[in-house]
Protein backbone atom coordinates (compact mmCIF):
# COMPACT_ATOMS: atom_id res chain seq x y z
CA UNK A 1 0.00 0.00 0.00
CA UNK A 2 1.32 3.63 -1.03
CA UNK A 3 2.52 5.25 2.60
CA UNK A 4 0.18 8.43 3.48
CA UNK A 5 2.99 10.36 4.06
CA UNK A 6 3.98 10.04 0.52
CA UNK A 7 0.75 11.29 -0.53
CA UNK A 8 0.68 14.09 1.77
CA UNK A 9 4.14 14.86 0.32
CA UNK A 10 3.22 15.12 -3.28
CA UNK A 11 -0.36 16.59 -2.22
CA UNK A 12 1.58 19.69 -0.95
CA UNK A 13 3.65 19.83 -4.21
CA UNK A 14 0.58 19.92 -5.99
CA UNK A 15 -1.16 22.57 -3.96
CA UNK A 16 2.10 24.78 -4.24
CA UNK A 17 2.34 24.46 -8.20
CA UNK A 18 -1.19 25.30 -9.16
CA UNK A 19 -4.40 27.35 -8.66
CA UNK A 20 -6.41 24.94 -6.68
CA UNK A 21 -8.82 27.59 -6.29
CA UNK A 22 -9.61 28.00 -9.77
CA UNK A 23 -11.86 25.98 -11.88
CA UNK A 24 -9.03 23.45 -13.08
CA UNK A 25 -9.54 21.13 -15.38
CA UNK A 26 -9.69 16.98 -14.24
CA UNK A 27 -7.63 16.72 -17.22
CA UNK A 28 -5.08 19.35 -16.06
CA UNK A 29 -5.01 18.29 -12.49
CA UNK A 30 -4.16 14.19 -13.66
CA UNK A 31 -1.28 15.50 -15.91
CA UNK A 32 0.19 17.63 -13.03
CA UNK A 33 -0.19 15.09 -10.63
CA UNK A 34 1.31 12.55 -13.23
CA UNK A 35 4.26 15.38 -13.71
CA UNK A 36 4.75 15.63 -9.91
CA UNK A 37 4.78 12.13 -9.42
CA UNK A 38 7.46 11.07 -11.96
CA UNK A 39 9.58 14.30 -10.85
CA UNK A 40 9.52 12.45 -7.62
CA UNK A 41 10.09 8.68 -9.16
CA UNK A 42 13.21 9.77 -10.66
CA UNK A 43 15.36 7.54 -9.48
CA UNK A 44 13.22 5.11 -7.28
CA UNK A 45 13.12 1.49 -7.64
CA UNK A 46 8.84 1.84 -8.41
CA UNK A 47 7.36 0.13 -10.93
CA UNK A 48 5.07 1.17 -13.74
CA UNK A 49 2.11 0.05 -11.67
CA UNK A 50 3.50 1.37 -8.79
CA UNK A 51 3.89 4.87 -10.76
CA UNK A 52 0.33 4.49 -12.12
CA UNK A 53 -1.59 3.74 -8.37
CA UNK A 54 -0.12 6.91 -7.04
CA UNK A 55 -1.24 9.02 -9.79
CA UNK A 56 -4.53 7.72 -9.30
CA UNK A 57 -4.22 8.17 -5.53
CA UNK A 58 -2.80 11.61 -5.76
CA UNK A 59 -5.89 12.89 -8.24
CA UNK A 60 -8.46 11.31 -5.72
CA UNK A 61 -7.10 12.73 -2.68
CA UNK A 62 -8.31 16.22 -4.61
CA UNK A 63 -11.40 15.02 -7.11
CA UNK A 64 -12.34 11.46 -5.64
CA UNK A 65 -12.99 9.81 -2.36
CA UNK A 66 -9.27 10.59 -1.13
CA UNK A 67 -8.06 7.47 1.11
CA UNK A 68 -11.16 5.69 0.73
CA UNK A 69 -11.09 5.77 -3.69
CA UNK A 70 -8.99 2.51 -3.47
CA UNK A 71 -11.90 0.44 -1.95
CA UNK A 72 -14.58 2.29 -3.74
CA UNK A 73 -13.08 0.48 -6.49
CA UNK A 74 -12.49 -2.39 -5.38
CA UNK A 75 -15.88 -4.70 -5.70
CA UNK A 76 -14.82 -7.23 -3.28
CA UNK A 77 -15.50 -4.07 -0.36
CA UNK A 78 -19.24 -4.12 0.68
CA UNK A 79 -19.08 -1.83 3.23
CA UNK A 80 -16.78 1.26 4.27
CA UNK A 81 -16.70 2.46 8.35
CA UNK A 82 -15.30 5.44 9.30
CA UNK A 83 -15.31 6.46 12.92
CA UNK A 84 -13.10 9.63 12.60
CA UNK A 85 -10.29 10.53 10.41
CA UNK A 86 -7.87 7.99 11.97
CA UNK A 87 -9.87 4.73 12.08
CA UNK A 88 -11.66 2.89 8.61
CA UNK A 89 -12.84 0.01 8.98
CA UNK A 90 -13.97 -2.38 5.99
CA UNK A 91 -15.78 -5.58 4.97
CA UNK A 92 -14.79 -7.41 2.32
CA UNK A 93 -15.83 -10.76 1.61
CA UNK A 94 -18.35 -11.02 4.66
CA UNK A 95 -14.79 -10.04 7.22
CA UNK A 96 -14.37 -7.07 9.35
CA UNK A 97 -10.87 -5.52 8.74
CA UNK A 98 -8.98 -2.52 9.80
CA UNK A 99 -7.88 -0.45 6.73
CA UNK A 100 -4.46 0.96 7.60
CA UNK A 101 -5.10 4.41 6.23
CA UNK A 102 -6.06 7.41 7.49
CA UNK A 103 -7.40 10.72 6.74
CA UNK A 104 -4.60 13.47 7.46
CA UNK A 105 -7.05 15.34 9.30
CA UNK A 106 -10.56 16.04 10.65
CA UNK A 107 -10.97 18.74 8.28
CA UNK A 108 -10.26 16.50 4.91
CA UNK A 109 -12.84 14.11 6.15
CA UNK A 110 -15.31 16.53 7.04
CA UNK A 111 -14.60 18.27 3.33
CA UNK A 112 -14.99 14.89 1.99
CA UNK A 113 -18.29 14.09 3.86
CA UNK A 114 -19.70 18.20 2.47
CA UNK A 115 -18.72 16.83 -1.09
CA UNK A 116 -20.65 13.50 -1.03
CA UNK A 117 -23.94 15.33 0.70
CA UNK A 118 -23.83 18.24 -1.28
CA UNK A 119 -23.82 16.39 -4.75
CA UNK A 120 -27.36 15.11 -4.06
CA UNK A 121 -28.17 18.77 -2.75
CA UNK A 122 -28.44 17.58 1.18
CA UNK A 123 -27.42 19.36 4.45
CA UNK A 124 -25.53 18.49 7.17
CA UNK A 125 -24.13 20.60 9.79
CA UNK A 126 -24.02 20.62 13.89
CA UNK A 127 -27.56 21.64 14.00
CA UNK A 128 -28.63 18.88 11.98
CA UNK A 129 -25.63 15.89 12.25
CA UNK A 130 -27.59 13.12 10.54
CA UNK A 131 -28.42 12.56 7.37
CA UNK A 132 -28.50 9.92 4.20
CA UNK A 133 -26.86 10.57 0.76
CA UNK A 134 -25.48 8.18 -1.96
CA UNK A 135 -22.78 8.38 -4.01
CA UNK A 136 -22.72 8.54 -8.07
CA UNK A 137 -22.30 4.38 -8.50
CA UNK A 138 -25.49 4.32 -5.97
CA UNK A 139 -23.50 3.22 -2.76
CA UNK A 140 -26.05 4.17 0.36
CA UNK A 141 -24.10 6.63 2.82
CA UNK A 142 -24.95 7.64 6.50
CA UNK A 143 -23.72 10.49 8.10
CA UNK A 144 -23.64 11.40 11.49
CA UNK A 145 -21.71 14.44 12.41
CA UNK A 146 -20.48 15.78 16.48
CA UNK A 147 -21.42 16.70 19.04
CA UNK A 148 -23.42 13.38 18.31
CA UNK A 149 -20.79 11.64 16.99
CA UNK A 150 -18.08 11.31 20.01
CA UNK A 151 -14.84 10.88 18.29
CA UNK A 152 -15.24 13.01 14.90
CA UNK A 153 -17.33 12.28 12.22
CA UNK A 154 -18.58 9.25 11.47
CA UNK A 155 -19.33 8.09 7.73
CA UNK A 156 -20.65 4.73 6.81
CA UNK A 157 -20.76 3.78 3.13
CA UNK A 158 -22.52 0.50 1.93
CA UNK A 159 -21.70 -0.26 -1.68
CA UNK A 160 -23.81 -2.48 -4.13
CA UNK A 161 -22.56 -4.54 -6.76
CA UNK A 162 -22.65 -2.73 -10.45
CA UNK A 163 -25.14 -5.78 -11.31
CA UNK A 164 -27.46 -6.06 -9.10
CA UNK A 165 -28.03 -10.09 -8.21
CA UNK A 166 -30.81 -12.37 -9.60
CA UNK A 167 -32.31 -15.14 -7.78
CA UNK A 168 -30.39 -17.77 -9.98
CA UNK A 169 -27.45 -15.84 -8.43
CA UNK A 170 -28.59 -16.13 -4.80
CA UNK A 171 -29.20 -19.68 -5.67
CA UNK A 172 -25.98 -21.03 -6.76
CA UNK A 173 -24.33 -18.71 -3.37
CA UNK A 174 -26.95 -20.61 -1.07
CA UNK A 175 -28.76 -17.68 0.10
CA UNK A 176 -31.81 -19.37 -1.17
CA UNK A 177 -33.42 -22.70 -2.55
CA UNK A 178 -34.68 -23.20 -5.96
CA UNK A 179 -37.61 -24.09 -5.36
CA UNK A 180 -38.27 -21.29 -2.94
CA UNK A 181 -37.10 -19.09 -5.91
CA UNK A 182 -39.44 -19.93 -7.87
CA UNK A 183 -42.36 -19.53 -5.54
CA UNK A 184 -41.38 -16.26 -4.91
CA UNK A 185 -41.55 -15.38 -8.48
CA UNK A 186 -44.79 -16.75 -9.04
CA UNK A 187 -46.25 -14.88 -6.29
CA UNK A 188 -44.56 -11.34 -7.56
CA UNK A 189 -46.44 -12.33 -11.25
CA UNK A 190 -49.48 -13.16 -9.23
CA UNK A 191 -49.19 -9.62 -7.44
CA UNK A 192 -48.84 -10.87 -3.98
CA UNK A 193 -48.20 -7.65 -1.61
CA UNK A 194 -44.70 -9.30 -0.14
CA UNK A 195 -42.68 -7.46 2.74
CA UNK A 196 -39.29 -8.53 3.59
CA UNK A 197 -37.77 -8.38 6.86
CA UNK A 198 -34.32 -8.61 8.31
CA UNK A 199 -31.41 -7.18 10.11
CA UNK A 200 -28.97 -4.82 9.16
CA UNK A 201 -26.73 -6.18 6.56
CA UNK A 202 -29.44 -9.14 5.52
CA UNK A 203 -29.70 -8.29 2.22
CA UNK A 204 -33.03 -6.93 2.36
CA UNK A 205 -32.82 -4.61 -0.70
CA UNK A 206 -30.56 -7.01 -3.17
CA UNK A 207 -33.77 -9.65 -2.23
CA UNK A 208 -35.99 -6.89 -3.59
CA UNK A 209 -33.88 -5.71 -6.65
CA UNK A 210 -33.86 -9.48 -7.37
CA UNK A 211 -37.77 -9.83 -6.97
CA UNK A 212 -38.19 -6.78 -9.22
CA UNK A 213 -36.97 -8.38 -12.37
CA UNK A 214 -40.28 -10.81 -12.25
CA UNK A 215 -42.45 -7.71 -12.61
CA UNK A 216 -44.23 -7.89 -15.43
CA UNK A 217 -42.24 -4.74 -18.38
CA UNK A 218 -45.92 -3.54 -18.87
CA UNK A 219 -46.88 -2.55 -15.72
CA UNK A 220 -46.19 0.93 -13.84
CA UNK A 221 -44.14 1.17 -10.93
CA UNK A 222 -43.34 3.72 -8.31
CA UNK A 223 -40.23 3.91 -5.88
CA UNK A 224 -39.92 5.30 -2.94
CA UNK A 225 -36.85 5.66 -0.95
CA UNK A 226 -34.76 8.03 1.89
CA UNK A 227 -32.17 7.56 -0.37
CA UNK A 228 -32.05 5.79 -3.73
CA UNK A 229 -30.41 1.74 -3.44
CA UNK A 230 -33.09 0.08 -5.65
CA UNK A 231 -31.34 -0.94 -8.81
CA UNK A 232 -34.94 -1.80 -10.87
CA UNK A 233 -33.70 -2.07 -14.91
CA UNK A 234 -36.89 -4.67 -16.17
CA UNK A 235 -39.11 -1.83 -15.63
CA UNK A 236 -39.47 0.67 -18.40
CA UNK A 237 -42.20 2.47 -16.59
CA UNK A 238 -40.49 3.50 -13.30
CA UNK A 239 -40.56 6.53 -11.24
CA UNK A 240 -38.07 6.70 -8.53
CA UNK A 241 -39.04 9.04 -5.58
CA UNK A 242 -36.57 10.45 -2.77
CA UNK A 243 -37.21 11.95 0.09
CA UNK A 244 -35.79 15.51 0.98
CA UNK A 245 -34.53 17.00 4.30
CA UNK A 246 -35.21 20.40 5.44
CA UNK A 247 -32.70 22.84 4.62
CA UNK A 248 -31.29 25.41 6.87
CA UNK A 249 -34.34 27.28 7.61
CA UNK A 250 -35.91 23.76 8.86
CA UNK A 251 -38.81 24.01 5.49
CA UNK A 252 -38.85 22.22 2.68
CA UNK A 253 -38.57 18.68 4.08
CA UNK A 254 -40.31 16.24 2.31
CA UNK A 255 -40.94 12.25 4.35
CA UNK A 256 -41.88 8.88 2.62
CA UNK A 257 -45.40 9.47 4.06
CA UNK A 258 -46.03 12.52 1.57
CA UNK A 259 -44.30 10.54 -0.92
CA UNK A 260 -46.51 7.35 -0.85
CA UNK A 261 -49.43 9.65 -0.20
CA UNK A 262 -48.18 11.36 -4.02
CA UNK A 263 -47.67 7.94 -5.79
CA UNK A 264 -51.26 7.74 -5.38
CA UNK A 265 -51.80 9.78 -7.96
CA UNK A 266 -49.31 8.35 -10.01
CA UNK A 267 -51.62 5.90 -11.40
CA UNK A 268 -49.32 2.98 -10.24
CA UNK A 269 -49.79 -0.58 -10.72
CA UNK A 270 -47.04 -1.28 -7.56
CA UNK A 271 -45.54 0.56 -5.02
CA UNK A 272 -41.66 0.07 -3.52
CA UNK A 273 -40.77 0.79 -0.36
CA UNK A 274 -37.71 0.98 0.23
CA UNK A 275 -37.38 0.59 3.56
CA UNK A 276 -40.24 1.53 6.33
CA UNK A 277 -39.07 2.89 9.83
CA UNK A 278 -41.26 4.62 11.51
CA UNK A 279 -45.13 6.22 10.99
CA UNK A 280 -45.11 5.82 7.21
CA UNK A 281 -46.12 2.07 8.26
CA UNK A 282 -49.27 3.44 8.35
CA UNK A 283 -49.55 4.89 4.84
CA UNK A 284 -47.76 2.37 3.78
CA UNK A 285 -50.70 -0.54 4.68
CA UNK A 286 -53.72 2.13 3.44
CA UNK A 287 -51.82 1.70 0.11
CA UNK A 288 -52.00 -2.03 0.21
CA UNK A 289 -55.42 -2.02 0.66
CA UNK A 290 -56.58 0.40 -2.11
CA UNK A 291 -55.65 -1.87 -4.98
CA UNK A 292 -52.20 -1.59 -5.60
CA UNK A 293 -51.62 -5.34 -5.34
CA UNK A 294 -47.99 -6.89 -5.73
CA UNK A 295 -46.47 -3.98 -3.62
CA UNK A 296 -43.19 -4.63 -1.91
CA UNK A 297 -41.28 -3.44 0.93
CA UNK A 298 -39.22 -4.19 3.59
CA UNK A 299 -38.45 -3.37 7.43
CA UNK A 300 -35.83 -4.26 10.06
CA UNK A 301 -36.86 -7.41 12.06
CA UNK A 302 -35.63 -10.62 14.62
CA UNK A 303 -37.90 -12.59 12.70
CA UNK A 304 -41.55 -12.67 10.47
CA UNK A 305 -43.50 -12.98 13.30
CA UNK A 306 -41.21 -9.70 14.84
CA UNK A 307 -41.90 -8.22 12.12
CA UNK A 308 -45.93 -7.66 12.63
CA UNK A 309 -45.15 -6.60 16.11
CA UNK A 310 -42.98 -3.78 15.10
CA UNK A 311 -45.40 -2.91 11.81
CA UNK A 312 -48.41 -2.43 15.16
CA UNK A 313 -45.74 -0.28 16.95
CA UNK A 314 -44.80 1.88 14.06
CA UNK A 315 -48.35 2.21 12.06
CA UNK A 316 -49.82 3.12 15.87
CA UNK A 317 -47.21 5.89 16.07
CA UNK A 318 -48.69 7.69 12.94
CA UNK A 319 -52.52 7.44 14.40
CA UNK A 320 -54.25 7.09 17.95
CA UNK A 321 -56.03 4.18 16.28
CA UNK A 322 -57.11 0.90 17.57
CA UNK A 323 -54.45 -1.91 17.48
CA UNK A 324 -57.89 -3.83 16.58
CA UNK A 325 -57.68 -1.76 13.04
CA UNK A 326 -54.08 -1.42 12.68
CA UNK A 327 -53.75 -5.59 13.17
CA UNK A 328 -56.82 -5.71 10.36
CA UNK A 329 -55.31 -3.52 8.32
CA UNK A 330 -51.68 -5.74 8.30
CA UNK A 331 -53.81 -8.93 7.94
CA UNK A 332 -55.84 -7.58 4.86
CA UNK A 333 -52.69 -5.71 3.14
CA UNK A 334 -49.57 -8.18 3.58
CA UNK A 335 -49.68 -11.46 1.86
CA UNK A 336 -46.60 -12.26 2.54
CA UNK A 337 -43.39 -12.42 4.74
CA UNK A 338 -39.55 -12.70 3.64
CA UNK A 339 -37.21 -12.94 6.65
CA UNK A 340 -33.07 -12.93 5.83
CA UNK A 341 -30.48 -13.39 8.61
CA UNK A 342 -27.14 -13.00 8.08
CA UNK A 343 -25.99 -16.08 10.19
CA UNK A 344 -22.93 -16.36 12.46
CA UNK A 345 -20.40 -17.32 9.76
CA UNK A 346 -21.29 -13.85 8.10
CA UNK A 347 -23.52 -15.42 5.05
CA UNK A 348 -27.06 -14.18 4.12
CA UNK A 349 -29.61 -16.61 4.30
CA UNK A 350 -33.22 -16.58 3.93
CA UNK A 351 -34.98 -18.24 6.64
CA UNK A 352 -38.51 -17.55 6.59
CA UNK A 353 -41.16 -17.31 4.17
CA UNK A 354 -44.32 -16.99 5.39
CA UNK A 355 -47.79 -16.15 4.54
CA UNK A 356 -50.36 -14.12 6.70
CA UNK A 357 -53.52 -15.75 6.54
CA UNK A 358 -56.05 -13.26 8.48
CA UNK A 359 -56.87 -12.55 12.12
CA UNK A 360 -57.61 -14.76 15.24
CA UNK A 361 -57.92 -14.41 18.41
CA UNK A 362 -57.49 -10.87 17.84
CA UNK A 363 -54.00 -11.01 16.35
CA UNK A 364 -52.58 -11.54 12.94
CA UNK A 365 -52.02 -15.07 12.32
CA UNK A 366 -48.92 -16.29 10.13
CA UNK A 367 -48.61 -19.52 8.16
CA UNK A 368 -44.89 -20.67 7.35
CA UNK A 369 -44.19 -22.00 3.74
CA UNK A 370 -40.14 -22.16 4.57
CA UNK A 371 -37.59 -22.24 6.94
CA UNK A 372 -34.08 -22.47 7.32
CA UNK A 373 -33.12 -25.82 8.62
CA UNK A 374 -29.71 -26.02 10.42
CA UNK A 375 -27.70 -29.24 10.00
CA UNK A 376 -24.39 -28.62 11.14
CA UNK A 377 -20.97 -26.54 10.75
CA UNK A 378 -18.13 -27.44 8.69
CA UNK A 379 -15.14 -25.31 8.50
CA UNK A 380 -16.96 -22.66 10.19
CA UNK A 381 -19.79 -22.29 7.41
CA UNK A 382 -23.37 -22.75 8.94
CA UNK A 383 -24.47 -25.73 6.86
CA UNK A 384 -28.46 -26.51 6.30
CA UNK A 385 -31.05 -25.93 3.60
CA UNK A 386 -34.16 -23.76 3.06
CA UNK A 387 -37.17 -26.35 3.32
CA UNK A 388 -40.52 -26.85 3.02
CA UNK A 389 -42.95 -27.03 6.08
CA UNK A 390 -45.15 -29.08 4.58
CA UNK A 391 -48.30 -25.81 4.76
CA UNK A 392 -49.43 -25.05 1.35
CA UNK A 393 -50.63 -21.35 -0.20
CA UNK A 394 -54.27 -20.71 1.39
CA UNK A 395 -54.61 -17.26 -0.12
CA UNK A 396 -55.31 -18.82 -3.50
CA UNK A 397 -57.39 -15.99 -5.82
CA UNK A 398 -54.55 -13.74 -6.70
CA UNK A 399 -52.59 -16.85 -7.53
CA UNK A 400 -55.55 -18.35 -9.64
CA UNK A 401 -56.51 -14.87 -11.30
CA UNK A 402 -52.89 -15.06 -12.35
CA UNK A 403 -53.69 -18.23 -14.79
CA UNK A 404 -50.81 -19.77 -12.35
CA UNK A 405 -49.90 -23.86 -12.50
CA UNK A 406 -51.78 -25.66 -10.12
CA UNK A 407 -50.33 -25.28 -6.24
CA UNK A 408 -48.57 -28.79 -5.56
CA UNK A 409 -46.31 -28.11 -9.06
CA UNK A 410 -44.60 -25.08 -6.65
CA UNK A 411 -43.02 -28.03 -4.51
CA UNK A 412 -42.06 -30.51 -6.68
CA UNK A 413 -44.93 -31.86 -9.04
CA UNK A 414 -46.31 -34.65 -7.29
CA UNK A 415 -47.17 -33.44 -3.50
CA UNK A 416 -45.76 -31.30 -1.34
CA UNK A 417 -42.29 -32.02 0.09
CA UNK A 418 -41.76 -32.31 4.19
CA UNK A 419 -38.54 -31.13 6.14
CA UNK A 420 -38.36 -34.47 7.39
Amino acid sequence: MISESIVLELREDVRRRLDMNGSLSDESLWAASERIVFEWCSGKPMTASDKAALVRRLFHSFRGLDVLQPLIDDPDVTEIMINGPAHIFIEKKGQLSRWPAAFENEERLHDLIQSIVSSVNRTVNESSPIVDARLKDGSRVHVVLPPVALHGPSLTIRRFPERPLDMTSMIRMGATSAAAAELLEQLVKAKYNIFVSGGTGSGKTTLLNAMSRFIPADERVVTIEDSAELQIRTVPNLVSLETRNANTEGKGEIAIRELIRASLRMRPNRIIVGEVRGAEALDMLQALNTGHAGSMSTGHANSAKDMLSRLETMALGAAALPLAVIRQQIASGIDIIVHLERLRDRTRRMTEICEVIGMKDGEVELSPLYRFVESGEHEGRVLGKLMPTGETLRRRQKWEMAGLAPLPNIWGGGGVETAN
